[in-house]
């Protein structure tokens, strides 16, 4: 078992602890929700998409947005997932990120998807 993130108690008053699926998830999250920069030991970790939403929505803001994601998680999580594609899509205010990977770690591995969805 793993540490649920964000960190947090659960019931018995313990630490919460999720599952490995769960916690690959999470790592996504992290991944795509940190700024380079944040993070003190780590200043080039993350993909800088937040910096993305305050961009004006076009297809080439989803363009520059899948190429982020995909190199992103290739460099942190390449160890722990194989990206199988991401696809971004541009609807009015909104910018959808779809990411389809498969977790490493399984015996046999079954594709999973993350969809991510942020107002512009």
């Amino acid at each position: 078992m793993h540490i649920d993130y964000p960190f947090r108690v659960d019931d018995r008053g313990r630490t919460a602890e999720t599952s490995d699926n769960d916690y690959v998830r999470d790592l996504v999250e992290q991944v795509l929700f940190t700024a380079p920069g944040e993070r003190v030991n780590r200043p080039t970790f993350g993909s800088g998409v937040l910096r993305l939403v305050f961009e004006p929505n076009s297809a080439e803001l989803a363009t520059a947005t899948e190429f982020l994601v995909q190199s992103a998680l290739q460099e942190w999580l390449a160890d722990l997932v194989e990206v199988q594609g991401v696809q971004v899509s541009s609807v009015d205010s909104t910018l959808q990120v779809e990411v389809r990977y498969q977790v490493r770690s399984q015996p046999q591995p079954q594709p999973r998807t993350t969809v991510l969805t942020r107002p512009v």
